[in-house]
C-alpha cells in the first residue's frame, strides 16, 4: 500500500510551483469577477500580471477582522451574509452554512472533499475501509463536516460522535471498534481516562488525527504510551486544510490546494525562510476564493524537504497569534505602525516595540537591529518617527543584527499587571 495520498505530494517542487502560479491569475480573475468583496479589494489589480510570488506579495492582505467587519456591514446594508466573498448563493451549490466566533459565516460547497481534509487523514494513518470516530462538533462550526467529508473521500465510514456524553463515547468505541479517532486531543484524553475509570478497554483505537488545540510532545507521548499514534493538522473554517503532520513528525507539510506565505505581522511583506511571521493563505477554492487571507496565526517555514518523501514546503506549525495590537497610555498601537516607522530607515533590518512598566505608567522602547554606525543620530530620528506615527513618546535601543528573538513578535507587552 502506498505511503502517499496521491502523486501530487511527491512532485518536483519546481513542477508544483509552476502549477500553482499557472492557476493563480485565473483564481485572482475569478475572485475579482465573481466576488463583490474582491472586486473592490482588487480593483486596481490586473489578474494576468499575477504570475509570480513577488506579484502575489504586492496584493493587499485581507485579515480575519476585516472579513468580519465586511460581513457585518454588508449584512446591515444589503442583507448578504458573506460580505461579498462567496461566489455562490444559497441553494444546490451550497448545501451548508457554518458559523465561527464573531460570528463569521462560511459556505460549504458541493465538491468532493470540499475542505481537502482527506490528505491529512491519510497522513495520520487512516486507510479506506476503516471506521473513524469523529468527535468534532457537528453544529455551528464546520469542524465535524470538514473531517467527515474528508473521511468519506478517503473511503472511510464515520461515526459522528460529536462532543460531550463521555460515557456514551466510550460505549460506542467499545462496541463499534473504530480504527481511530478524529477530534481535539484533550477530549480523547478525557475519553481514555473515562474508559479506564469504567474498566472498559478500547484496543481498536490505535491512531488519531487532532486539530483545534495545541498538541505538545508531552501529550503525544502520553498517547503513544497507550498505543495511540496521534498526528495534528492545521485548518481553519475559512480555508479548510492548510498543513498537516506526517510520520516524520518534523513540522507540517503545506496542503497541495493552497499557496502559503509567511509575512511580517502588520504588513504584507514576506519574511525570509526560518523567520517567524503571520501565515497568509491564498485559496484555490472557487466558491470562497480568499486571496492573501491573513489567518492571524504565527509560524515559520522549515528549510529542506520532509523526510517522509513529501516535497511541499513545511511550516513549524502554530506558534501564537500575530495580532499584537496593544493599548499604551490610552492609545492603540498596531504592528503596522511599527512597520511604518521601520520603513523610513532602510538601514534597519528588524524591530521590536517593547512595552514595560506598571499599570498607568507605560514605557515603550523600540529596539532595532542595524549594522550601521552613527546610532546616536539614528536614535534621535527614530524617536521623532515614533512620536509622528504613534503620537506617543518612546525610547530607542539600537542592537546588532541577530539580537532580537525570532518569535514573530513586533510588539511585546512586558508590563506588570499586579
Amino acid at each position: 500500500m502506498t505511503d502517499f495520498f496521491d502523486a501530487l505530494e511527491t512532485r518536483d517542487p519546481l513542477v508544483r510551483e509552476a502549477a500553482l502560479l499557472a492557476a493563480l491569475p485565473g483564481q485572482v480573475a475569478h475572485a475579482k469577477d465573481a466576488s463583490a468583496a474582491f472586486a473592490e479589494i482588487l480593483k486596481n489589480v490586473y489578474p494576468v500580471d499575477v504570475t509570480t510570488r513577488s506579484a502575489l506579495a504586492a496584493l493587499p492582505v485581507t485579515r480575519k477582522h476585516e472579513l468580519l467587519e465586511l460581513q457585518q456591514s454588508s449584512r446591515a446594508q444589503a442583507g448578504t451574509v458573506f460580505g461579498g466573498f462567496s461566489t455562490a448563493a444559497f441553494g444546490a451549490h451550497m448545501p451548508r452554512v457554518f458559523a465561527s466566533p464573531g460570528p463569521i459565516y462560511e459556505p460549504e460547497g458541493t465538491a468532493g472533499d470540499y475542505w481537502r481534509m482527506a490528505r491529512a487523514i491519510f497522513a495520520a494513518g487512516f486507510r479506506p475501509g476503516e471506521l473513524i470516530h469523529n468527535s468534532f462538533s457537528y453544529h455551528f462550526v464546520p469542524a465535524g463536516s470538514m473531517m467527515e467529508t474528508g473521511a468519506h473521500a478517503l473511503g472511510c465510514t464515520v461515526f459522528p460522535g460529536g462532543t460531550g456524553q463521555t460515557e456514551q463515547q466510550v460505549q460506542a468505541m467499545a462496541e463499534l471498534q473504530p480504527a481511530g479517532y478524529i477530534g481535539t486531543p484533550s477530549f480523547l484524553k478525557i475519553i481514555i481516562e473515562k474508559a479506564a475509570e469504567m474498566g472498559v478497554a478500547l484496543p481498536s483505537v490505535t491512531k488519531a488525527m487532532f486539530g483545534g488545540e495545541a498538541f505538545p510532545p508531552s501529550l503525544r507521548d502520553w498517547f503513544l504510551e497507550r498505543g495511540i499514534a496521534g498526528y495534528q493538522c492545521y485548518a481553519t473554517a475559512d480555508l479548510g486544510l492548510i498543513a498537516y503532520e506526517t510520520p516524520a513528525r518534523q513540522g507540517l507539510v503545506i496542503d497541495e490546494g493552497v499557496i502559503v506565505e509567511i509575512v511580517r505581522p502588520g504588513t504584507g511583506d514576506p519574511v525570509a525562510v526560518g523567520e517567524v511571521g503571520e501565515v497568509v493563505v491564498t485559496s484555490l477554492n472557487p466558491i470562497y476564493p480568499l486571496i492573501r487571507f491573513g489567518t492571524g496565526d504565527l509560524s515559520a517555514v522549515l528549510p529542506g524537504p520532509c523526510p517522509s518523501g513529501r516535497t511541499n514546503t513545511r511550516i513549524k506549525g502554530w506558534m501564537g497569534r500575530a495580532d499584537q495590537t496593544t493599548k499604551i497610555r490610552g492609545m492603540f498601537v498596531h504592528p503596522g505602525q511599527v512597520d511604518q516607522i521601520v520603513k523610513r530607515f532602510p538601514e534597519i533590518s528588524r524591530a521590536r516595540l517593547v512595552v514595560t512598566g506598571e499599570m498607568a505608567n507605560d514605557q515603550m522602547t523600540l529596539k532595532v537591529e542595524t549594522s550601521c554606525s552613527g546610532p546616536d543620530s539614528l536614535s534621535a530620528k527614530l524617536a521623532e518617527a515614533i512620536r509622528d506615527v504613534t503620537k506617543l513618546r518612546g525610547q530607542v535601543e539600537v542592537v546588532l543584527p541577530g539580537t532580537l528573538p525570532n518569535d514573530g513578535k513586533v510588539i511585546e507587552d512586558a508590563r506588570s499587571y499586579k
